[in-house]
């Protein structure tokens, strides 16, 4: 059975999308465009090495593409203190007394939990926000730090 090129180019552009679902890197996805790309220009009857040529700046110019478009894109919060993760961020939690080593027991969701004062807090009873939850402990920080530390 023989297999005209823009077909390899076809089977190879199927692969990697393959591979892409199976592993989750966007990349390959790059990659395999420009394989598609190999594929239309061995349709439109080019030679091999103009083939390999659009294989390489397509695949290559997209993942390029792809890769300064991630790089521009801001870093969302680390998981432990972005809201989209974790919803407890945000949430105020009143704290009757600090300990002198900076913790706290809180009332929060229905149960006690410990509270660790953020650097930078006083250590005033009051009302204070989650700005994270690390292990099983919330850190809390004054309403006003906590609101110019997310802006």
């Amino acid at each position: 059975m023989d297999f005209s090129a823009a077909t390899v180019w076809w089977m190879l552009a199927g692969l990697l999308v393959a591979a892409e679902m199976l592993t989750g890197t966007f990349y390959l996805l790059m990659v395999a465009l420009g394989m598609a790309g190999a594929a239309v220009a061995a349709h439109t009857g080019l030679a091999f090495t103009p083939q390999l040529l659009t294989a390489s700046l397509v695949g290559g110019g997209a993942t390029a593409m792809w890769h300064w478009r991630r790089a521009k894109k801001p870093r969302s919060a680390p998981a432990h203190m972005n809201r989209d993760v974790n919803l407890d961020i945000g949430e105020r939690v009143h704290v009757d007394a600090w300990e002198p080593d900076g913790t706290a027991r809180v009332q929060y969701r229905g149960s006690q939990w410990i509270a660790q004062r953020a650097p930078g807090s006083d250590n005033a009873a009051g009302t204070y926000v989650v700005i994270a939850v690390e292990g099983n402990h919330l850190v809390l920080a004054n309403q006003t730090s906590a609101s110019t530390a997310h802006h």
